[in-house]
């Protein structure tokens, strides 16, 4: 009977992530391709996880988020970037990110709406907005330095445009978006009436005194952006699934609709741990930077001492070498031969690309590894390169 997926999926087969790890399992090879930290977060947020089970916290919890959570994600938002923002009816907790972005787009957009979008992208932003059956328009991000090109942005703006999905800071490349190129995508979603959803799982994870600025604190702009974050990433318990949004509270009763219909609701016990840890001091938060920036930092010496040029993030988990020097031609069939070749596991960055020759031979590596992992890998790859 043929391929029986529906035609607006075909091309999104199994994710490189999934992929990538499987490979890395398969083979014993260092998993610098997936995004998740080998060691836990703060003890106090596990504890908390593990009393709330003992408690019986067990069931479904409330729709939109326990109401700790709720407060908590409100309180963060005020604490850090002096937004004001109503738990009960502006903040909808999701299955992580991933779940909120799907939310926001397929609650938005009608068949034919457009999507603006930078690439390299998150990969789940294509099969969303597929999904949805919206169109998707790019600006291209060109390696190393990755700023935005005015020209290509407003070129990807149209009066079909209907929201703007923005990632700062940026995966998989580790820019930060400078509030000069901000204040230009958000005019450019002001004269088409477009909404702004601004994915900004990686906020505290900034480096070399880089500031992230959130979309929603910008003029003119809260009553038009949707802001997603997570636990996951900030606090090295990807496995949770724990994410959340907020924005004007017509958009989130919007994103509540659907959500209700892909999970309903999930991470019922954890949910009242990362409310305990997005109070945790201010120390906590810059400790984890500060950790994260030593790992990019071993990891882009390593990379260049080796021979590749390197685009030096200033936030994420990320950082994009090119992989030319370690004779990679293919940057996909490259990954695919890495872990034999020198044990090592990246993700090709033309999977991310909709023009693929500008990443031909880009590979996307994770620095969110012990150091003594970070080390090995490196000598593997210097020795791949010398060979």
């Amino acid at each position: 009977m043929g391929n029986p997926l529906v035609a607006r999926m075909q091309g999104f087969g199994t994710t490189i992530f999934a992929e990538m790890s499987a490979l890395a399992l398969s083979t014993g090879a260092i998993n610098l391709g997936q995004g998740f930290p080998d060691t836990d977060g703060p003890r106090e947020m596990l504890d908390a996880a593990i009393d709330a089970i003992g408690s019986g916290r067990n069931q479904y919890p409330p729709g939109a988020g326990v109401p700790e959570l709720l407060d908590a994600i409100a309180e963060h938002q005020r604490r850090f970037y002096g937004l004001i923002v109503d738990p009960a009816h502006e903040v909808l907790v999701t299955a992580g990110a991933t779940e909120a972005i799907a939310a926001v787009i397929l609650s938005l957009c009608e068949p034919g709406d457009e999507v603006v979008t930078f690439e390299p992208y998150y990969d789940s932003y294509a099969a969303t907005i597929a999904l949805a059956g919206a169109v998707r328009h790019t600006s291209a991000l060109r390696f190393p330095d990755f700023a935005v090109d005015e020209a290509s942005l407003r070129s990807a703006f149209s009066s079909r445009t209907r929201l703007v999905l923005l990632n700062t800071p940026h995966n998989p490349t580790g820019k930060v978006f400078s509030r000069a190129e901000l204040d230009l995508i958000c005019s450019l979603a002001r004269d088409h009436d477009a909404w702004v959803v601004s994915d900004e799982v990686y906020e505290h994870l900034v480096f070399d005194g880089a500031v992230h600025i959130p979309v929603a604190t910008l003029p003119g702009m809260a009553d038009r952006t949707i802001t997603i974050s997570s636990a996951g990433k900030t606090f090295s318990a990807t496995g949770w699934k724990v994410g959340w949004l907020h924005g004007p509270a017509e958009a989130v009763a919007a994103a509540r609709t659907v959500k209700q219909f892909l999970t309903y609701v999930a991470s019922g016990p954890f949910q009242p741990a990362v409310a305990l840890a997005l109070g945790l001091g201010d120390d906590v938060y810059r400790g984890i930077a500060s950790s994260l920036q030593g790992k990019r930092d071993l990891l882009c010496d390593g990379l260049a001492a080796a021979g590749l040029e390197v685009g030096r993030p200033a936030g994420t988990y990320f950082v994009i070498a090119d992989a030319a020097p370690l004779g990679a031609s293919d940057a996909l069939d490259f990954c695919r031969q890495m872990p034999d070749l020198c044990g090592v596991v990246g993700v090709p960055v033309s999977v991310f690309c909709d023009d693929k020759g500008a990443a031909r031979t880009l590979v996307r590596f994770a620095f969110c590894k012990r150091d003594e992992v970070l080390k090995e890998a490196v000598a593997r790859l210097g020795a791949l390169a010398a060979r």
